[in-house]
């Protein structure tokens, strides 16, 4: 995750990182969490498979044709619940699939808020009525990120292939803002939508969003078979990444933050744009940068458990041979505290002999050589180079900046 708006408005926050870097992560403030030198992750949880729509980038494969076959039940999640948080899990994101189709969603919201636990959900919004967000928000889960990959509705829906879903999930901010509960903007960027990045951050903006985050394809799901069709090329990603950049300098840091996800060579455009623009901030950005010791965070920082109760190092390293291990065969802490697992360590292992220009690039310290399962989808091998990285050779001095 690369957290654009905390580098560039950053002066406080690395003495603030640095105050919190020892705390209890239960104690730490969420937009702190990603410098945390636990490894108590952020767990990301698709509690079902099964949603109201049928989107041509998802991950999961999730739509209406899925059912509860498998999932794990109401008692076995309490369990689970039970050992995050004996485990001092800092934040659990309740996704999907579509979680508020899960019938149960608030007996487990509310379980986990008695457990001490820190909640967010990932949510289509379609189904989000201002009933449903007050509940949601008395549920005790603090923030909805929303998915909008449109500013249009003929876009959203196209790729959303509901006919009304951008409609509805206008409405779902609407709801949200009327209940007080916070909420966030998910764009996935694709060739179908990337001519209308700025007028998304402006309609985001319009809607009351506190964060614009944006996630690049992964060769995951259904991601798979549109990986090639829709992913973005070189010269599209240094003009959203530039646009995003420009976007961030000119709204005011309180209002919205900006953020990308699975991508973490973004950070040397930050700090390259930063730097061409003299940035006072730039040390401090370094230095944040830096206290992640490589960027990705799947396997460390970041974790997830299918609706099976399946363990993996990250929401999109999803296939067989990235399986840590289920729940209902071993508890997520011995599981996620194993140091002979052998997925884990590959992905914790950050100074891995990589292939291609990873393997020579003098960024990778900061990136930690991109996105492995993107590596893996693509090259065939979990240590090529990340075939999305923009930069334009092995050890790119000058990033190109828009």
């Amino acid at each position: 995750m690369n957290r654009i708006t905390q580098c560039m408005h950053g002066r406080g926050t690395v003495s603030s990182v640095m105050r919190h870097r020892h705390k209890p992560q239960t104690d730490v403030p969420s937009n702190y969490l990603a410098f945390s030198e636990k490894y108590r992750p952020v767990v990301f949880w698709n509690l079902t498979h099964r949603c109201n729509l049928s989107c041509t980038h998802c991950y999961s494969k999730s739509g209406p044709g899925r059912t509860t076959e498998g999932e794990l039940t109401t008692t076995e999640v309490l369990g689970v619940i039970d050992d995050l948080a004996d485990m001092g899990i800092p934040l659990i994101l309740f996704t999907g699939g579509e979680p508020l189709m899960r019938a149960d969603i608030w007996d487990l919201a509310l379980y986990a808020k008695n457990r001490g636990l820190k909640m967010a959900l990932s949510t289509n919004g379609t189904l989000i009525t201002p009933e449903i967000a007050r509940r949601i928000k008395d549920s005790g889960i603090e923030y909805a990120g929303i998915s909008l990959d449109g500013a249009k509705a003929e876009t959203h829906d196209r790729f959303r292939n509901s006919p009304g879903a951008f409609e509805r999930t206008i409405g779902a901010f609407a709801a949200c803002k009327e209940s007080a509960l916070r909420c966030g903007v998910r764009v996935t960027l694709t060739k179908e939508n990337c001519r209308e990045l700025e007028s998304l951050v402006d309609l985001s903006l319009s809607l009351g969003s506190s964060r614009f985050c944006l996630y690049w394809l992964v060769p995951t799901g259904r991601g798979s078979d549109s990986y090639t069709r829709l992913q973005l090329d070189r010269d599209e990603v240094i003009e959203a990444l530039g646009i995003l950049y420009r976007k961030a300098k000119e709204t005011d840091p309180t209002t919205m933050e900006f953020l990308t996800v699975d991508a973490p060579q973004d950070c040397i455009h930050l700090l390259a744009s930063m730097e061409k623009d003299g940035s006072e901030d730039l040390a401090d950005a370094r230095e944040l940068l830096e206290s992640l010791k490589g960027g990705c965070s799947a396997g460390t920082r970041v974790a997830n458990i299918d609706a099976q109760g399946n363990v993996f190092p990250c929401q999109f390293a999803r296939s067989p041979e990235f399986l840590v291990g289920n729940v209902r065969d071993r508890p997520f802490s011995e599981l996620w505290t194993d140091g002979t697992n052998p997925v884990l360590s590959r992905f914790r292992e950050k100074q891995a002999r990589f292939g291609g220009r990873c393997g020579v690039c003098t960024y990778r310290d900061l990136c930690g050589g991109g996105c492995r399962v993107r590596a893996h989808a693509v090259e065939g091998d979990f240590l090529a180079e990340d075939p999305f990285c923009f930069l334009a050779g092995a050890s790119d001095s000058d990033p190109e900046v828009k």
